[in-house]
């Protein structure tokens, strides 16, 4: 496992402000590491060093707790400067949730002593080759003296690569979801580092074999009671993949902007002498700030409404929040992937360059969008409006 220090960081301040810092840090070797493909182990190292992996640890047990809103900004800004690195942590905050609402009091203890110490969580939960995504195969078999053993493969496994824990979902008992938390070194268990996505291409997010890996009984939580009353597991989970996109969207626009300054002709029927004075550009450019900040804007409210259901969790309250996510998400989505293709309508034709690699705001938007369908989420929103209908109780939601 990583070296067990780690800064604990005292409050939402401190975090946003960490996060900031370390953005500007990642973002001078973002696109270098994108085109060498060069994994970011020692990024993830410092992320895990700052604290900011443990910021939601509840206060009761040392940790900042912070907000969901100010959740959503590291990502965002993190997202801005390097989407893939802003990927690897997705899955540990949302596997910190299931610990918080499912761990028993000794398992929450355990954990998020962990966790302040700067230990990882990763991911091992999708698979390939099933019916659909909800599909899981992957057998979580008990043994005579109450432990456990897992079979199984897992694909998309992001973060599992850099991760000391690796969350792995998988069915127990009469085919319950439970979530094993399983040591990076555990015997039986692999990672392979063959993904090879045309963007987030540093997220290494490829395949954990499972051959007979052991599991303590004191390490397994059962993730399927997360769904039978109101709950904010996917919509906290849609809420970062929002925040991704958020930044991605942003990050873009603030690349297109520098490289229309600084390097970009204007066109000869203009008029002008700099391009960043052609009406046409400037109109565009005024179009897709108007995207960015509406995007912006539509995460902030997603988070607050998170926020405000934690402090009061209902049916009703959880509804609202995941249908804020949705629309949050819905919208980053699309403005990821407009505005990282529109780059290079505002740009000209040298932002084409391969050497340049601008072209990798676009591949890691529409990577990353591919997560799940928004056009799911709107028909979700749709009856949510038009008849009061809740939205379905699962983690992409």
């Amino acid at each position: 496992m990583t070296g067990g220090t780690a800064h604990v960081i005292a409050d939402d301040a401190e975090a946003l402000a960490v996060a900031a810092d370390l953005a500007e840090e990642f973002r001078v070797e973002a696109s270098a590491r994108d085109a060498e493909r060069r994994l970011p182990r020692a990024e993830v190292d410092r992320l895990a060093s700052s604290g900011l992996l443990a910021v939601t640890v509840p206060a009761e047990y040392g940790g900042a707790d912070v907000s969901q809103e100010t959740l959503a900004e590291i990502f965002r800004l993190l997202a801005a400067a390097d989407a893939s690195l802003s990927q690897i942590p997705q899955s540990h905050f949302v596997y910190v949730n299931v610990i918080r609402r499912q761990g028993t009091g000794a398992q929450r203890a355990f954990f998020f002593a962990e966790l302040l110490a700067g230990r990882r969580l990763g991911n091992a939960q999708s698979e390939a080759g099933t019916r659909h995504v909800q599909d899981i195969r992957t057998r979580l078999e008990p043994r005579p003296d109450g432990s456990y053993v897992l079979e199984g493969v897992k694909h998309y496994a992001t973060g599992a690569l850099y991760a000391d824990w690796i969350p792995v979902l998988a069915r127990a008992e009469e085919d319950h979801l439970h979530v094993a938390f399983v040591p990076r070194d555990a015997p039986g268990l692999t990672v392979t580092d063959d993904w090879d996505g045309m963007g987030q291409r540093t997220t290494a997010s490829g395949t954990v074999r499972l051959d007979g890996v052991p599991v303590a009984a004191e390490r397994v939580l059962p993730h399927h009671l997360t769904f039978r009353g109101p709950q904010l597991h996917g919509a906290v989970a849609q809420l970062l993949h929002a925040a991704i996109d958020t930044g991605i969207a942003g990050g873009a626009l603030a690349e297109a902007a520098e490289f229309v300054r600084t390097k970009s002709r204007p066109w000869f029927e203009s008029g002008f002498d700099a391009a960043v004075d052609d009406p046409l550009i400037v109109q565009r450019f005024g179009e897709l700030a108007l995207r960015v900040r509406a995007s912006e804007a539509l995460l902030r409210e997603a988070a607050r409404s998170v926020d405000t259901a934690r402090s009061g969790l209902t049916d009703a309250s959880a509804a609202e929040a995941s249908i804020a996510v949705a629309a949050a998400k819905a919208h980053a989505a699309d403005t990821a992937v407009e505005v990282a293709g529109a780059l290079f309508e505002v740009a000209g034709t040298r932002a084409a360059l391969d050497s340049l690699n601008l072209h990798r705001h676009w591949r890691d938007a529409r990577t990353h969008t591919l997560h799940d369908p928004v056009r799911w989420k709107i028909q979700h929103i749709g009856r949510y409006v038009l008849s009061g209908t809740p939205p379905p109780r699962h983690g992409l939601l």
